[in-house]
Parts: structure tokens; sequence; C-alpha cells
């Protein structure tokens, strides 16, 4: 049997496998890749499917002037019952399909690292992939397929906070109880959990284990709450047209679509399109709900969320920055502050969470002040908002951070002890 297990932290927005060598216990390699997939359109319908993964992805998505299909945030299908397969070019994927995609690029990056077809791997979880039980259920199944669609044999799961702490765990010297916060693209997971170094290879470790709970929001909501205030308004959100005497405002449900980036990835019907025609023509032919039609037409959601999320990373380090977008006939130049970013177009995004964690620690039986550390790991994690509010309820002498986007990956490859013998 190998001596090798991945650790495998598949993402919303990005994803991460580690190699460690289980008779050394040492991580030997992390490879981090973006979640995107790309479909280039074929020549004809009988030609060949191909599809890129990660930058390799964007990179042909660019080049080929954005056409084709373009997929990201695909863990977010995962838990949703409603989605039994879309078609991308007349060819069937499940959601378990596509998941596989990311995986089996993953897996035959670390292969031929170590020369070695590797079977068995630890992959994380959310602590909830939704609120709903049978959702969550069905999400992890669907997961658990995709691995085996993948090429995995062997496989067991791990909660993505735990395993960050069992990444943290490694740079302590003395006993601590800590908090792991791991806010990623789609999820918000919290794990209270007693640690010390003297334990790293110990098997049994659920009497450490104090609570874990999460809530499902993460940073692609607050891509969405920017596109929602920021950007509708250029795509026609707040224009009217006349039904007989009335003045009707257009369907909300346009533009909560476009905020959607799992909804944007199946946006792109004959039906949808016929009703962006009519509407266009409601409104007296109006250049902003034009804009609509060029963002569905020519497939520009993937570059229109990489400018919200420019403008998101630079409010973690700036007070104002500008949201700029000028692509075939769009032009958004927005300005948002830090202030207005804090207090009004994620407010209610981060009230959830910061209620949620209050909530949990009360249900765990333990006060702020008796949490010795504050472990954040996460792309989300960054964002000032979410730093500030941990700062308020626990002080910033606690916040330590990690590697933001390994170190989910590495805790689950150092979990194999409790699931795998030698």
């Amino acid at each position: 049997m190998s001596k090798y297990i991945y650790g495998i932290d598949f993402g919303t927005t990005n994803s991460a496998i580690s190699i460690i060598d289980t008779t050394t216990n040492e991580i030997i390699k992390t490879f981090n890749e973006s979640s995107l997939i790309y479909f280039p359109q074929p020549k004809d319908r009988r030609s060949e499917l191909h599809y890129f993964v990660g930058k390799e992805a964007i990179e042909q998505y660019v080049s080929n002037n954005m056409h084709g299909r373009f997929l990201k945030s695909i863990k977010r299908v995962l838990p949703r019952s409603g989605f039994k397969e879309t078609r991308i070019f007349g060819k069937k994927y499940t959601a378990e399909d596509l998941v596989s995609l990311i995986l089996k690029y993953l897996k035959k990056k670390a292969d031929n690292y170590i020369n070695f077809e590797v079977k068995r791997a630890v992959f994380g979880r959310p602590v909830v992939f939704d609120e709903n039980p049978e959702k969550d259920n069905l999400a992890q199944q669907r997961l658990l397929k995709a691995a085996k669609l993948a090429g995995f044999e062997d496989v067991a799961f791990q909660m993505e906070p735990i395993a960050a702490a069992f990444t943290y765990e490694r740079l302590i010297q003395n006993p601590q109880t800590v908090l792991v916060a791991d806010l990623g693209g789609g999820t918000s997971d919290f794990t209270l959990m007693k640690l010390n170094p003297k334990k790293l290879n110990q098997v049994e470790r659920k009497s450490d284990i104090i609570g874990q709970g999460g809530i499902y929001i993460g940073g692609d909501n607050f891509d969405s709450a920017i596109m929602w205030n920021k950007g509708t308004y250029h795509f026609g959100r707040g224009l009217t047209y006349m039904d007989f005497d009335t003045a009707v405002e257009l369907p909300k449900s346009l533009f909560l679509n476009i905020c959607s980036w799992e909804k944007m990835n199946f946006f792109d019907t004959l039906r949808l399109k016929n009703a962006l025609d009519k509407f266009y023509f409601l409104t007296g032919n109006n250049p902003r709900f034009q804009n609509l039609q060029t963002l569905v037409k020519n497939n520009l959601g993937y570059s229109i969320f990489q400018s919200i999320e420019k403008a998101k990373i630079e409010l973690s380090q700036q007070e104002s920055v500008n949201l700029e977008y000028s692509k075939q006939g769009i032009e958004i130049n927005e300005p948002i502050s830090i202030a207005e970013f804090s207090n009004k177009i994620v407010a209610s995004d981060v009230s959830k969470i910061r209620t949620y964690l209050e909530d949990f620690l009360q249900k765990s039986n333990i006060k702020s002040d008796e949490i010795d550390t504050v472990f954040m790991t996460g792309g989300t994690s960054l964002a000032k908002p979410i730093r500030d509010f941990i700062i308020d309820l626990f002080g910033e002498e606690s916040l330590k951070s990690g590697d933001n986007f390994n170190s989910v990956a590495n805790g689950l490859a150092y979990s194999h002890v409790l699931f795998f013998k030698k």
C-alpha cells in the first residue's frame, strides 16, 4: 500500500491538495488551484469536448474571447436538490461530474509529482453544506461520488475547520483553547477545540472538540452584495415599462440572478434570451437594459465578477476603491468606501455571521475571554468587516492567521491518522 495519502480541500473559490508521507507524517508538497472549469465551444456537435481547469481555464477563456462555458463556484451546487444536470454543448453533466473534473486535475498533478497513483484521501467538508440536513447529506454524497469518479477508492471526510485546527496545533508550544474560523467563499465555519502539541498524532480527539457549527454565508455573498448595490443599476434594475396604464418595475429576479455565480453558470438559455428581448422592447430599448443583454449574450459574468473581487480585496487594505469595468459597451465606475462596504453593502451578511457566532459560543457554554486564540483561515478572513467584529469580540491580541489557502488541505492530510491504518 502506498505510503502517500492526500488531503483535499475542494473549495468554492480555490482548491488544494496536500501530499503527506505517512512514514514521516510530513507534508511534502501542496498544490493550490482556482476552482474553475472552462469548456471551449466545439467546432461542431460531433467534435469531442475539451475542458481546462484553474488558471489555464482563465487563460483559455480570455484567449477565446470569452466564448464557451465558464463555470465557477461549483461547490455551491452540491446541496441543491433541484439541480439534476446541465448540458454543455449537448453533453449532460451532473454536479458530481463537474466536481470530478477539478478533482481529477488535482489528483493528476499530485500523482505526477510523486510518480505514483494515490487512491486514498481525506476530503474536507464544511460544517454545513446547507442548513437543511437532507441537502447537507446530499452534498456530501455527491462529493463522495465525485471523488470515486476521480479515481479515489478509500475516502474519508473531515470537517474543514477541524483540519485547520490540526495545522495550527503544530505551531503552538502549550495547550490552548482555540476557536478556528474557516471563512471561505461559500460558508463560514467555526470549531472550538482544545489543542495540545503533545497530542499531535493521537487518534482519539473527539473529547477535545468543544463545539462546531457554521452558516451558509461566505465571500461569494459579499461579491453578490457588491453586484446588487453597485452593479445591477447599470443593467436596468429600477427601470419600468407600461402595462396598460400602469408603470411596472422590471422583475427583480432578473437582477438577483446576475448577482449569483452558481445561477449565472446556467443562465444562458433560449427562454431567458427571449424574455430579455421582450423587456428590452418594453423599456423602449433602454441602453441600461441592453447592457444586461450584452452581459448574458457574451458570457461576461466572470469578467465583471473579477472586477468585483478585485475591489473587494483592495478594500481589505484601502479606505476607498473604485469598482471599474469597461467591456463591450458596458461602462461601470462606482466608488466604494470601506464605511459603505461595511455598514451597508455587506452589513446584513456580516451581522448574520456575528449573530451566529455569538449564539454558537453561548450554546458551547464558553465565554469569549476563555478563548486563548482565534485562528482564522480562508480567503474571506481577510475582509475588514469580518476582522473588525472578531477583534471586537475577542481582542486583537487573540487573532492568529495561517496560510489562508493551504491550512485546511495540510490539516486534512495530517488527519489521515484518524481514518487510515499505515
